[in-house]
């Protein structure tokens, strides 16, 4: 497979990590697993095959066009066919930015965006479809997006507070509770709580701990760095508290987990700068 990102431009970096290709070599079907990324995305189906999310102990089929809700929990998935993919990887603030939504109603779960979004986004489907070329695809995107961020412009003074608390929880040497935090920005620890939930779908604690096991997650793929120094550089409070925390987040402990258990995740965590395009 081949895998690439590419920077949004930048009114939309706020908002948007990257646009992301992923494109099969072959039709072979493989199962994979996808483990929490602190992210939001939508994806456009360009291929003629097709992906599978588990569902209890069934396989169900996504929509061509795929609104990706924050997990917090792995995720097992199946493709088929030879896929063709544009991804639009959404910081964790970001849906919010472009959904006139509770984004936390989406965790946990594959929607259709088309349904959420309606004609315009299937418009914009069909048109990707229609042209081959991948930057004239990156341009109808952009335009489609900057045309949602217009519609949000009473949202964003929350968004920017947000943004500035997940910085905040990213960047602090020394933990602060919620109530001193949320003091810091003239609100109530609650209302943080709420406004994180409803603008991220997820809490402040939720979005602290995927943040640490994809430090984590990194180091552990390195395979040359012991427990209790990933545990120390990524902030548990002990191994045994990273361990457990690994274990939910992927299904595996650390030392039973190894990058064949998730090609994909491998493929994102190694692209690095340089192989990301710039628009």
């Amino acid at each position: 497979m081949t895998y690439h990102e590419i920077k949004p431009g930048k009114p939309l970096q706020p908002y948007v990590k990257c646009y992301f290709v992923y494109e099969a070599d072959t039709a072979v079907t493989f199962e994979d697993t996808v483990f929490p990324s602190g992210s939001t995305e939508i994806i456009f189906n360009l291929g003629s095959g097709n992906w599978h999310t588990l569902n209890g102990e069934t396989f169900v089929t996504t929509p061509p066009i795929e609104l990706w809700g924050q997990l917090a929990r792995p995720l097992s998935i199946k493709s088929t066919g030879r896929n063709i993919m544009l991804g639009i990887r959404l910081l964790p603030h970001g849906a919010a930015a472009i959904l006139n939504d509770n984004i936390s109603l989406f965790n946990n779960q594959v929607s259709s965006y088309s349904d959420i979004n309606g004609k315009n986004v299937s418009g914009l489907h069909n048109q990707l479809l229609e042209t081959s070329s991948w930057s004239k695809r990156i341009a109808l995107v952009e335009t489609y997006l900057l045309q949602q961020l217009s519609l949000s412009t009473k949202r964003l003074p929350k968004l920017a507070v947000v943004n500035n608390l997940m910085y905040a929880l990213r960047h602090q040497d020394i933990p602060l509770t919620m109530e001193t935090m949320a003091a810091r920005y003239g609100i109530t620890a609650r209302y943080m709580q709420q406004l994180f939930l409803q603008h991220t779908g997820l809490t402040p604690k939720l979005y602290s701990q995927i943040h640490r096991f994809q430090k984590s997650l990194q180091l552990v793929t390195t395979g040359d760095i012991s427990l209790t120094s990933i545990a120390y550089e990524c902030g548990y409070a002990d191994q045994s508290h990273f361990i457990k925390e690994f274990k939910t987040f992927t299904g595996y402990t650390p030392s039973a987990y190894t990058p064949a258990i998730s090609p994909l995740t491998l493929a994102f965590n190694h692209t690095t700068q340089e192989h990301t395009e710039t628009i």
